[in-house]
């Protein structure tokens, strides 16, 4: 994840995905933090080496979290309420293949756990790197999966048939009748393999109408994003605005200060001194204070994690991503090299920007003006 957030977030909002799990975001710490165009990732992590899972929402959708579950740095869930549906979102990476076997039983004992603790009137979608191959056709596993893996199924696949059996779950990707290139999740060298899968209830296979692989993104070197379209009966709820705030600071210029104090004048009637009746004089000095101040738009102020994000690194990205679909198309060592070029180019522009951002904001700090702005900062926090 590390400076991948705000290109996560591009490609959720050009991918037109609400829900995202990722795996593997090694980012240590229990937080959840803006990744910039409207979307917010919360996430867990114990080591900054390895491991950590996280989800990532639509801002509509975060006001409607009810409960974040952080159970391991390979399991986590979230609990929405949309329109009074209860959606449980689990994010989850398994050991791999080589880790000790202790290590794979524990992480499906958290799985289950977690799943025991859902109702079972509730629905669940489980996004995971589950580390194996379930494999192509579902002969003696009809109820719980497809037909359209990849290649065979090996132990790790075995397990992930075995919970869906255990919970009475759905493989969702082998429902779907795709080209291979839409099936596999993952690439690496002459290695093509499908190991990221998303499982749902059986009861509500239905409501999923399709099921794919993602080809020509970039975000992650190895892994491919999967994606399926659920659909809920549900209204959307409305967004609501913040409260508009008249713009009293304007009254530290002086033109407006002195504009104001002659407006206000007018408006109790030339009189020097206030009248006895405070209501009513204060609600003359709130519409005075409107009419020449003016009012804040009410809109939310997004982005507050990236605003460091320019063009430049928006252009970088994009070549990027073209570069790694070139590559994907014909894999022949220039496109590879090319790929890796762009890949070294967009961590120097993100770095570039970053410093940049922060140069400015510091000489800003060290003006008259940007000390008002650090101790009003102070008094707000406080």
């Amino acid at each position: 994840m590390t400076g991948k957030g705000r290109e996560l977030a591009d490609m959720m909002e050009r991918r037109k995905v609400d829900i995202l799990c990722v795996q593997e975001t090694r980012w240590k710490g229990s937080k959840a933090r803006s990744i910039g165009a409207g979307f917010k990732l919360f996430y867990y992590g114990v080591d900054s080496k390895r491991n950590g899972v996280g989800v990532v929402l639509k801002e509509e959708l975060v006001r409607n979290v009810l409960e974040v579950k952080r159970v391991s740095d390979r399991v986590m869930s979230l609990k929405l309420e949309i329109e009074g549906v209860m959606l449980n979102v689990v994010s989850g990476y398994a050991p791999q293949v080589g880790c000790e076997l202790e290590e794979k039983e524990r992480f499906w004992s958290e799985l289950d756990e977690v799943m025991e603790s859902i109702p079972t009137g509730e629905r669940v979608v489980i996004g995971a790197d589950f580390n194996g191959h379930v494999g192509e056709g579902n002969t003696g596993d009809e109820e719980v999966m497809g037909k359209f893996g990849v290649k065979e199924r090996n132990l790790e696949g075995q397990m992930v048939v075995d919970f869906a059996k255990r919970m009475d779950m759905a493989v969702v990707n082998t429902y779907f009748q795709k080209r291979e290139e839409h099936r596999v999740t993952y690439k690496s060298g002459g290695r093509r393999t499908q190991v990221d899968y998303i499982l749902c209830r059986r009861g509500n296979l239905k409501e999923i109408s399709d099921c794919k692989v993602v080809v020509g993104e970039s975000v992650a070197r190895q892994h491919r994003m999967v994606v399926c379209r659920m659909t809920l009966m549900v209204c959307k709820k409305k967004r609501s605005e913040t409260e508009k705030k008249t713009k009293w600071w304007k009254l530290k210029k002086e033109e407006c200060c002195e504009e104001f104090r002659q407006k206000l004048r007018q408006a109790l009637g030339g009189q020097v001194l206030l009248p006895d009746d405070w209501e009513t004089t204060a609600e003359v000095i709130r519409e005075t204070g409107r009419k020449v101040l003016g009012v804040s738009s009410g809109r939310r102020k997004e982005n507050k994690e990236t605003w460091w994000w320019n063009e430049e690194v928006q252009d970088s990205i994009q070549r990027k991503r073209l570069a790694k679909k070139k590559w994907d198309m014909d894999r022949t060592e220039e496109n590879r090299q090319e790929y890796k070029e762009l890949q070294r180019r967009v961590k120097r522009e993100v770095s570039k920007a970053k410093q940049k951002a922060y140069d400015e904001l510091y000489t800003r700090l060290n003006t008259r003006e940007g000390e008002k702005d650090l101790y009003r900062l102070a008094r707000q926090r406080d």
